[in-house]
């Protein structure tokens, strides 16, 4: 038979004594833990936000200025428009020598000469001058573009140079074939090779425009 095994009286509150003191430090330990760990509200922390994929994408336009500068240049003879009324259209001839031309551009005067820009970034193709034209200015431009300015007085850009948007590239003067309208600039533009008329498309949005 067997005997029973006694716990000695100071046993059991021994054991109960060293669970409560284990307790006791194990909760200020844990304690200590968080407080330390405390987030600080002084803190930016990293978030989900930041390691997000959208990224925002920003729609740039592209507007054509106008060739000049001057707030005292305005338009001295028009476009001429195929379907246009037929005043208006008498109104963009040229006579020259008993010969009536149709204006293929449009020509900006005034009474003093004004410096003339390029309408965009571009690269110069052609620096030439005529005797009935003056001096002319090519210029090669994105998307199939190209502008033309004629009667210039003075140039100070050269074949092959970049040039950017709003860059002076000469000043205004005169020419042989359009003696009347005086001290002016004769500028044409085309896209793809045809020639357009440049009112359709100066401060206007290029970059999404229908052609």
């Amino acid at each position: 038979m067997k005997k029973k095994l006694k716990l000695k009286p100071y046993v059991l509150p021994s054991v109960y004594l060293i669970f409560v003191i284990g307790l006791t430090i194990g909760t200020y330990f844990v304690a200590k833990n968080m407080k330390q760990n405390k987030i600080n509200p002084d803190y930016n922390y990293v978030s989900s936000i930041i390691l997000s994929k959208d990224i925002p994408v920003i729609n740039e336009t592209t507007r054509i200025i106008k060739p000049f500068t001057s707030e005292t240049v305005e338009i001295g003879k028009y476009y001429y428009d195929f379907k246009g009324e037929a005043e208006n259209q008498e109104r963009s001839l040229t006579r020259h020598d008993n010969t009536y031309i149709q204006n293929s551009g449009l020509d900006y005067k005034a009474e003093e000469t004004f410096e003339i820009v390029s309408v965009l970034n571009g690269t110069v193709t052609k620096v030439t001058e005529d005797d009935l034209l003056g001096k002319i200015i090519e210029i090669k431009h994105d998307n199939d573009y190209i502008t033309v300015y004629q009667s210039l007085s003075e140039v100070s850009v050269k074949k092959g140079d970049v040039v950017t948007q709003g860059q002076a590239i000469g000043k205004s003067g005169m020419n042989e074939i359009d003696k009347d309208l005086g001290n002016h600039l004769h500028f044409e533009m085309y896209l793809k090779g045809m020639v357009v008329n440049p009112e359709e498309y100066i401060d206007k949005d290029i970059s999404s425009k229908e052609e």
